[in-house]
């Protein structure tokens, strides 16, 4: 059985897939869950010569969980194509799985996020990436996907790097995506009609949160803009949520 299988999640990623499948190049096997890009993404993965699963993309969990199905190793490190794994995290994956402590089955990754480019948000996330495969039951979550597995967990010492929001034409294409799968969630849960007040209390919320809570101030420029993009794209969710509900009246 294979030790360490890296499992990357793509979808229309040319520019970035080859520099992901290269710094997982350490694990024994390498599978890109594509979900239906329309570039040369899976071109780019056959030339490095790792496995395709097609698979049309409807959310996070569902893409992880058809990556988790093929993979028969020991380990399984998720990885999405705009990350990197850093050559320290990549030594502190390979000591930890050699030495397999009894009571740890799931390893958090700390995640560096880089916006516009090389511009370092000052907050650093901790993911669950790395499963005991035996112990990992799946994903679930349409949105903000989380893991079910058994035993403990602990921070590995290494940065994933995350290379999102490169440019604002992404970002504003990821908004028109994703805001149309937030608000049906709320609209499912049976939000509170949305009123003219409550468009602006989580739109200062959403900008709070990460220009002061995160310290998006210390980043500058980018911070800021960052932040208002927040805002706005909080303001989109929340439309689509009125919409919704206006025309239930109707």
């Amino acid at each position: 059985m294979k030790k360490i299988i890296a499992i990357i999640i793509a979808k229309d990623e040319e520019k970035m897939i080859g520099e992901c499948i290269q710094s997982v190049a350490f694990c024994d096997e390498v599978i890109v869950v594509d979900g239906g890009s329309k570039d040369r993404t899976r071109e780019i993965c056959r030339k490095f010569g790792v496995v395709v699963l097609e698979c049309p993309f409807t959310d996070f969990a569902t893409a992880r969980n058809k990556g988790l199905e093929m993979a028969h190793g020991e380990w399984i490190l998720y990885i999405d194509a705009d990350e990197r794994v850093s050559p320290q995290l990549q030594n502190s994956i390979k000591d930890v799985v050699d030495i397999m402590h009894p009571a740890i089955s799931v390893y958090m990754l700390q995640r560096q996020n880089f916006y516009f480019g090389n511009h370092t948000w000052p907050v650093i996330e901790h993911m669950e990436r790395l499963f005991r495969r035996e112990k990992l039951k799946g994903w679930f979550g349409v949105l903000h996907e989380s893991a079910k597995f058994d035993g403990e967990k602990t921070l590995l010492s290494g940065f994933l790097l995350h290379y999102t929001h490169r440019d604002l034409h992404t970002m504003l294409a990821k908004t028109i995506t994703w805001s149309s799968a937030e608000a049906k969630l709320r609209y499912d849960a049976h939000h509170s009609q949305m009123t003219w007040w409550r468009f602006f209390r989580v739109m200062y919320s959403s900008f709070f949160d990460s220009y002061i809570s995160q310290k998006g101030y210390k980043a500058g420029v980018m911070g800021l803009v960052e932040s208002i993009y927040q805002s706005f794209s909080m303001f989109v969710t929340y439309a689509k949520l009125w919409e919704m509900q206006i025309h239930k009246k109707v």
